[in-house]
């Protein structure tokens, strides 16, 4: 599959991954910021944004939307690189998964899905999203007029903005649209988020989690450094789920310090 894609900016390739239901417009907060000194691919994962569902035939959802991202990066990365890739929530786990396989020079995870404490943690959290799609399916056709009114749109962004006054209200919508429709929601309750059971752990980690997290608590980030001892790991004090629009420059810093790293292999 084709995934939808925008390239801008020059310098080391960096691969930019959304988290469910969002879309590949979700970083553009950090372009400014980022096109300056890396070429930026920003990508459409299958069934969100323009890019349609992937037909997994009873694979692991999972397992398939990672062999179709790890195709991809091979294909826009340019002959005799290696890209670095940086993704939130499960385009956070998507990164890491190819890290712990090589595939990739570096990989900056935010807030990144797959690291629950056990499967009761795993249901909470799509129960949340179970119960933020409920409320979006009342609104219906009447909800660009409610999110239209701040004293909605706030609250219906809380859970995953710490900052919802930095979202455009245009995103708001899109959001709560793709949130009644998109079918990982209800597959990530069984998604095993299994990683290789050999990590490359040459490949330079960078994990940064909001303290402000509702979908995924940051207590769960405890747990990065068993599958990747050579994580960096960050704490991000008043920032939430989806980190871009909360604080670009801390965010943008971040993905320029993660991809910078080098690999600790030998040469």
């Amino acid at each position: 599959m084709d995934l939808p894609h925008d390239i801008a900016g020059s310098g080391p390739t960096l691969v930019l991954v959304h988290g469910v239901v969002h879309r590949r417009q979700a970083w553009n907060a950090l372009l400014d910021q980022l096109t300056p000194y890396r070429r930026v691919v920003t990508v459409d994962l299958p069934g969100h944004g323009e890019c349609p569902a992937l037909e997994h035939d009873g694979v692991d959802a999972m397992a398939a939307l990672l062999e179709e991202l790890s195709g991809f990066v091979r294909s826009v990365t340019p002959p005799g690189e290696r890209a670095h890739i940086a993704g939130n929530s499960l385009g956070g786990w998507l990164s890491l998964a190819l890290a712990a396989r090589g595939e990739v020079a570096s990989a900056t995870a935010l807030s990144p899905a797959g690291f629950f404490v056990n499967k009761a943690d795993q249901a909470r959290t799509i129960y949340t999203f179970r119960a933020l799609r409920r409320v979006a399916r009342a609104m219906g056709e009447n909800a660009p007029k409610a999110l239209s009114y701040r004293a909605v749109r706030y609250p219906s962004l809380a859970a995953f903005f710490a900052r919802p006054s930095h979202v455009p209200y245009e995103d708001a919508v899109i959001d709560a649209r793709s949130l009644t429709t998109n079918v990982l929601v209800d597959q990530g309750l069984t998604a095993s988020f299994a990683l290789p059971p050999v990590v490359d752990a040459t490949v330079p980690v960078t994990v940064a989690w909001g303290r402000r997290d509702l979908i995924l608590p940051v207590y769960q980030a405890r747990r990065v450094r068993k599958s990747f001892p050579q994580a960096r790991l960050l704490v991000l004090p008043g920032i939430g789920h989806v980190p871009m629009s909360d604080d670009p420059d801390l965010i943008g810093t971040i993905l320029l310090g993660g991809s910078s790293a080098t690999s600790s292999a030998p040469r």
